[in-house]
């Protein structure tokens, strides 16, 4: 045995909680709430409020968690980066890979099975205008990245909206286009 011993250690839960970007999949719900409120005169139904959130959230996580796995080497290299969870070897690759599909799957089952077919599609959409377009091509491509990508980011309040009704309105669209011109003064 030699004087140095490798203490490998397994992920803790909050390292898994990092690779979800909680703060954004929160702000990705509050405006996925504010679709589902402005889609309906009355209540939005409890199942639909809490099952299409947690759908929504679950995938939003999904397309984080890829980030995290694609972007582990450039990670490295930035200070605001440097020690997540992937990067740093504290969640392996392949464990991100397995825990990002199971977040996505779980979503969009839930999506499909309770809620509807367009909110799972438009769902599976905006993760993978995230997880792909954005971060494994616009991030390295160009540097107006967030404004191309934001799209992806802007779209919770059409899927709430969608959630509750079923239904692609030009209201909801417009939702979007609010999120969708925020997002990059609010990146830059």
């Amino acid at each position: 045995m030699t004087s140095v011993e490798l203490k490998l250690e397994r992920p803790g839960w909050r390292d898994f909680l990092e690779l979800c970007k909680p703060a954004v999949v929160v702000v990705m719900i509050v405006t996925s709430l504010i679709g589902m409120f402005l889609a309906v005169p009355g209540m939005v139904p409890l199942e639909v409020l809490v099952l299409g959130n947690l759908g929504i959230a679950l995938c939003a996580a999904s397309a984080a968690t890829v980030n995290h796995l694609v972007d582990r080497r450039i990670d490295l290299k930035m200070a605001r980066t440097l020690n997540r969870p992937v990067a740093q070897g504290r969640v392996e690759p392949f464990q991100a890979a397995v825990f990002a599909t199971v977040l996505g799957v779980s979503g969009m089952a839930i999506l499909l099975v309770y809620i509807n077919a367009l909110t799972a599609w438009l769902t599976l959409a905006s993760l993978v205008g995230y997880a792909v377009v954005y971060t494994v091509f616009l991030k390295r491509a160009t540097p107006q990245n967030i404004v191309i990508g934001g799209l992806a980011g802007a779209a919770p309040p059409l899927l709430g909206w969608t959630a509750v009704t079923n239904d692609i309105h030009p209201h909801a669209l417009l939702l979007v286009l609010i999120v969708f011109t925020w997002t990059p003064p609010h990146f830059w």
